[in-house]
């Protein structure tokens, strides 16, 4: 009688496993099966029109774009095309044109203000950092760098978008930028929009580097708010250096697809850092002069290839430029997959 009641108890067990199994499956399907519903109806949808401003060798508006792999993840096309984009440096505009998009119009925002289209649904840039900066001279929104932001401010009036995203360091929430930092945001409410900031870990959002950026957001008064993307993983499972790039170890030196590096000797704190293969990676910076962070394991720099990993840039981005150009570009970028998650809540404000 006693082990006839285990049998059933033991019966029912396996039938609520097989339930919940069951259960699991049914949601892995419906999961599935909502997202390619939400893609064919983007598909069917016209797409939303974006300005880039200080493109770079476009970091945020491949993440914008989407349709990318990297790290075993796909990251899908969102609803978005480049209607009109700006980039002062001729080599990013050259890796830019490769990879993103060959409009782009090359040369010194001043220049080309005036040649904005006048409707867009979204704007987007990085305006130039170098005087917020940690490592810059302290010289805020009046320095001559950073106070290029005005033109972000003059191309919003012009094609009055529905939302804008403007990016910057983490410099720029320092108690000694405050005057910078209020002047930029009174500025962007004169717009009349809906103002948010906030500080972003790139390691939240799936980036194997220990990088943090500000994104200011505005949106219009007839659209969704801007509600900011939920991370995708904590400090505990970070991707990590040895993750990003151990698979190219053994590959040899190839300038065709940017395995490159400094021979640089150690110099100086940042120019002896070494990669920590069980943490991200220290943040990729632009002006290193060739003295960026050592491999984990391997007696030489970090190639340019795998730099671009740890910005979450795809095998596929070939950046047109020798050593000292790339770095730049690869240092000044926004990490793509850490822009793609950002695209998804503007995405969510329009729809």
């Amino acid at each position: 009688m006693q082990k006839t009641a285990i049998r059933e108890q033991y019966a029912e067990l396996d039938n609520d496993v097989l339930t919940i199994a069951a259960n699991e499956t049914t949601i892995v399907k419906l999961k599935t099966m909502q997202r390619r519903v939400s893609q064919s109806i983007l598909k069917k949808k016209k797409k939303f029109s974006i300005v880039s401003l200080f493109s770079g060798c476009g970091g945020m508006d491949l993440g914008f774009i989407g349709g990318f792999s990297i790290f075993g993840n796909e990251y899908y096309k969102n609803p978005f095309e480049i209607k009109w984009a700006n980039e002062l440096n001729p080599y990013a505009c050259k890796s830019y044109s490769r990879n993103i998009d060959s409009n782009i119009h090359c040369g010194d925002i001043r220049d080309y203000i005036g040649k904005l289209p006048s409707q867009a649904d979204v704007l987007i840039g990085g305006f130039p950092c170098q005087d917020i900066s940690i490592n810059g001279k302290g010289l805020g929104v009046n320095g001559k760098r950073s106070s290029l932001y005005t033109y972000m401010i003059e191309a919003i009036k012009l094609t009055n978008p529905k939302v804008f995203v403007a990016e910057n360091v983490k410099g720029l929430l320092m108690k000694t930028r405050r005057e910078s930092l209020n002047k930029i945001l009174h500025d962007f409410n004169e717009l009349g929009y809906n103002i948010s900031y906030q500080l972003y870990h790139s390691a939240d959002y799936g980036v194997p580097q220990s990088r943090e950026r500000v994104f200011i957001v505005g949106t219009a008064k007839d659209v969704k708010s801007f509600v900011p993307p939920k991370t995708v993983r904590q400090k505990e499972n970070w991707l990590t250096s040895y993750d990003a790039i151990h698979d190219l170890e053994k590959v040899n030196e190839n300038e065709q697809i940017n395995h490159i590096w400094s021979l640089a000797k150690k110099s100086g704190e940042q120019g002896g850092r070494r990669l920590e293969p069980s943490k991200p990676a220290f943040t990729i910076r632009a002006e290193c002069h060739g003295n960026i962070q050592f491999h984990y394991s391997l007696p030489r720099r970090l190639s340019m290839r795998e730099a671009a990993r740890i910005q979450s840039f795809p095998d596929n981005f070939i950046f047109e430029a020798k050593l000292r150009e790339t770095e730049r570009q690869i240092g000044n970028a926004v990490p793509p997959v850490l822009a793609w998650h950002i695209a998804q809540s503007v995405k969510d404000c329009l729809l």
